[in-house]
């Protein structure tokens, strides 16, 4: 099944996304669940929150992989939310 993985930053975290963004990508590549992926901007071009789209037997796998996350584990987001998602186009 897909996963909307929809991650909303805490104001003022940019930095803590910048010093872990690379944990987080080598995170995202080393999932093979991991079909989609990439920040949210805000007005000003700035990264806010992440959209990642997973394909997970479980809804189990899918909090499992948003509990190790780095970001998460950083302590970046202030909400995170997996909602079953039905791909009709793409």
């Amino acid at each position: 099944m897909k996963v909307a993985l929809i991650a909303k930053d805490k104001p003022g975290a940019l930095s803590i996304r910048q010093e872990n963004r690379p944990d987080h990508v080598a995170y995202l590549k080393a999932n093979s669940i991991v079909e989609q992926a990439g920040p949210f901007l805000d007005d000003a071009g700035e990264m806010c929150g992440s959209l990642i789209i997973l394909n997970v037997d479980t809804m189990a796998d899918a909090e499992a992989f948003a509990a190790n996350d780095p970001y998460g584990k950083a302590g970046l987001f202030e909400s995170v939310e997996l909602i079953i998602w039905n791909r009709v186009i793409g």
